[in-house]
C-alpha cells in the first residue's frame, strides 16, 4: 500500500490525484486489476469528476447547498470546533472509490480524474492510502 501526503487548504478543497494513483499503478507494474484509494479521516472524501474550474465551481456550490456551513450542528454544540457541516458533507461522498485497471492503465473516461476533496475547516495535511490489487 502506498501513502500518499496532500496539503489542503480549508473549506471544499479539490484536488487531482489521478497522476499519483497512476505511478503507483505503473511502480507496481500491474497490468490488470484495480486500484482502491482511501482517505483516513471523518472530514475528506475521494470522488472523481472532470478537474476543471467550471465543474469544481460547480461542485462547491452544490455541496454548500446541500450542506450549508451556517445551520446548526449538534456536533459543534458539542465539540464546539465548527466542522459539524465537515463531517456530514464527507458522510454523503463517502472516503473511497474503486478504479479499474486495465493494460497497466487507470480505466477513468477521457474528461474524469481522481479527486480529494477536503471540507474542513482548518488547513489539514492528509494522507491518501492507494491499494493496488492485481
Amino acid at each position: 500500500m502506498k501513502k500518499v501526503n496532500v496539503k489542503t487548504d480549508q473549506e471544499i478543497d479539490v484536488i487531482d490525484i489521478t497522476s499519483d494513483v497512476q505511478k503507483e499503478v505503473d511502480k507496481q507494474n500491474v497490468d490488470s486489476g484495480a486500484a482502491v484509494i482511501f482517505v483516513p479521516g471523518s472530514t475528506a472524501s475521494i470522488t472523481t469528476i472532470e478537474y476543471e474550474e467550471g465543474a469544481i465551481k460547480d461542485l462547491k456550490r452544490a455541496i454548500s447547498e446541500i450542506v450549508p456551513k451556517d445551520r446548526e450542528y449538534e456536533h459543534n454544540n458539542k465539540w464546539h470546533d465548527g466542522n459539524g457541516h465537515s463531517h456530514i458533507r464527507a458522510a454523503l461522498m463517502g472516503p473511497s472509490i474503486t478504479v479499474p485497471i486495465e493494460d497497466g492503465k487507470l480505466q477513468v473516461g477521457t474528461w474524469q480524474q481522481i479527486v480529494l476533496v477536503d471540507f474542513d475547516n482548518k488547513e489539514r495535511q492528509r494522507d491518501v492510502l492507494i491499494k493496488i490489487i492485481s
